[in-house]
C-alpha cells in the first residue's frame, strides 16, 4: 500500500524526461515549475480554510444534534433520528443541482460560505456521535445536574470531553473528504482565486497538450497529500482510541 506513495515522493523530484529513462536524477524543479506556473499557495489556502472551518463546523453541530438524540426527549424524535439515516443512503451527487440554485438564491454562488456550509451538515457526524454519546455512562451526567449543571453545562464539561476520540475520527474523516471534494467546488466556484488545491490541479493537468508533465504533476500530488497526512497523525491517537473501544466490550 506504500509503495505507490513512495514512488509518487521520489518521482516528484525527477526531472519528466528522466522518469521513463530510469535515469531517476535528482532535482527540485518540478515544484520550482509547479509554483511558477500556478497560485499554489493560493489554492492550499483556500483548501486548508474550507476544510478546516467546514471540519470545525460539522464536530460542532454533529456533537449538539447526537447529544440532543441520545439524551433529550423531545416530540418526533425517533422519526426525525431515521429521517436523518435516510438522508445517508442519498448520493451527494443528487443534491448538486438543488443544492446549487440554493446558493444562487442565497447570493452566495463563488465564495468562501457556498464552499463551507454544505460541509456543516452531515448524516454520518449525527450518527456517530448518538451511538457514542449513548454508550457514556449517564450517571455521569446525573451527577454534574445534582451538583447545578445545567444540561449545556453537562454537555461541555462532562459529554463532550469523554467523547474526544469520537469527535476526532469525525474530525479526521470530515478533513479528508472535504480537502479531497473535486466536484462541488468545480461546480460552485468561477474564479480563479476561489479555487482549492484539486480543482487546481484538474485545471493544470487538463492545459496539457501533447506532452504530460508528469512530473511537476506528481509534485502537485505530494502537495495534496501532505495535509492529510499531517491531520491524521495529529488524531492518530483518538482515532485508535475510538476504534479500540467500538471493538471491545467491557
Amino acid at each position: 500500500m506504500l509503495l505507490p506513495f513512495a514512488a509518487m515522493v521520489w518521482l516528484s523530484f525527477v526531472p519528466t524526461a528522466d522518469i521513463f529513462l530510469g535515469k531517476h536524477s535528482f532535482t527540485f524543479e518540478n515544484y520550482k515549475n509547479v509554483f511558477a506556473q500556478l497560485p499554489v499557495a493560493r489554492y492550499f489556502l483556500n483548501s486548508l480554510f474550507v476544510a478546516s472551518v467546514a471540519t470545525a463546523g460539522q464536530v460542532f453541530i454533529a456533537s449538539l444534534a447526537g447529544y440532543a438524540f441520545a439524551r433529550l426527549e423531545f416530540k418526533w424524535k425517533t422519526p426525525l433520528f431515521l429521517l436523518i439515516l435516510i438522508t445517508m443512503l442519498v448520493p451527494p451527487q443528487v443534491n448538486i443541482i438543488p443544492l446549487f440554485f440554493l446558493m444562487r438564491e442565497m447570493h452566495l454562488v463563488n465564495t468562501y460560505s457556498a464552499l463551507i456550509l454544505p460541509s456543516f451538515f452531515g448524516g454520518f457526524g449525527v450518527f456517530l456521535m448518538r451511538q457514542y454519546f449513548l454508550s457514556l455512562p449517564k450517571e455521569l451526567e446525573d451527577s454534574a445536574r445534582i451538583d447545578g449543571c445545567t444540561r449545556f453545562q453537562t454537555f461541555c464539561k462532562i459529554a463532550l470531553p469523554l467523547a474526544l476520540p469520537a469527535c476526532a475520527t469525525l474530525a479526521i474523516f470530515t478533513f479528508v473528504s472535504t480537502w479531497n471534494s473535486f466536484l462541488w467546488p468545480l461546480i460552485i466556484t468561477n474564479d480563479d482565486a476561489m479555487r482549492t488545491l484539486p480543482v487546481g490541479l484538474a485545471i493544470y493537468k487538463g492545459s496539457f497538450r501533447e506532452l504530460t508533465l508528469w512530473g511537476e504533476l506528481l509534485a502537485c500530488s505530494v502537495i495534496c497529500v501532505i495535509p492529510v497526512i499531517g491531520v491524521f497523525l495529529l488524531g492518530k491517537k483518538y482515532f485508535i482510541s475510538d476504534i479500540l473501544q467500538g471493538g471491545v466490550k467491557e
